[in-house]
């Protein structure tokens, strides 16, 4: 009897699943910050503050950062992979942010690791736990979709959806918004998602950019914040 051996599709849904242990449903990415501050009240408002933190942050540096990072993986260059971890780092300028995709991208690797022996993935493991490499969620995705056979466009794809429904879910959480209406901007930022993934998944590292000033004073804010529901 024939038995499909790849399970790349299946590999998909279970790194983008909320169950998953990455810890992404505890970010809404500064949204709760100005729902407190009542400066986004609308189902409107809140899709296009995600468009904002897609086309200006994620779409140019996490996803330039994953692609490259999933093709050093492929080239079993650990010390490319590094680079491109390090680079993504330095370029998360609040402390809270650049802690959480790090806390994310490390419970991601120890997970994969639980059931994958690749040796690049082993060797990219050693290096973060030895502290030598920081394991932002974006490159820790590039490299673990790769050892999953994840297509290389679908591992950008999955992590800028899931960036999506982690906001869309802090919004939930938060009373702004219902379950149809939620779906409704995940759908609606399709076209966003897609077109984001064509203009990037050819950039070098060194091309990544973001300007995003008032969302970064945005997540500063949450930052200070003496009570809250999100880590970000």
């Amino acid at each position: 009897m024939y038995m499909n051996t790849d399970f790349s599709e299946l590999n998909i849904m279970q790194l983008s699943d909320s169950f998953f242990p990455s810890g992404l449903y505890t970010m809404s990415n500064g949204l709760e910050t100005v729902f407190d501050e009542k400066r986004i009240t609308t189902v409107d408002e809140i899709q296009e503050f995600i468009h904002t933190i897609i086309t200006h942050q994620v779409g140019p540096v996490d996803c330039v950062a994953l692609l490259n990072a999933y093709d050093f993986a492929k080239d079993d260059d650990v010390k490319g992979i590094i680079k491109c971890d390090k680079a993504l780092h330095s370029m998360k300028l609040v402390k809270e942010s650049r802690d959480a995709s790090c806390r994310v991208g490390s419970q991601m690797i120890k997970c994969v690791m639980a059931f994958s022996d690749n040796q690049t993935l082993k060797k990219f493991f050693d290096m973060v736990t030895e502290n030598q490499s920081p394991s932002t969620h974006p490159v820790v995705s590039g490299v673990c979709s790769y050892v999953l056979g994840i297509k290389r466009n679908s591992a950008a794809y999955m992590m800028i959806y899931g960036t999506c429904v982690s906001v869309v879910g802090a919004a939930l959480r938060l009373g702004m918004l219902d379950h149809i209406q939620s779906q409704k901007i995940l759908h609606n930022l399709k076209p966003t998602i897609t077109q984001t993934v064509e203009q990037y998944k050819n950039q070098i590292l060194q091309n990544m950019w973001q300007f995003a000033p008032e969302y970064d004073i945005i997540q500063m804010t949450h930052e200070q914040k003496f009570s809250k529901m999100f880590i970000t």
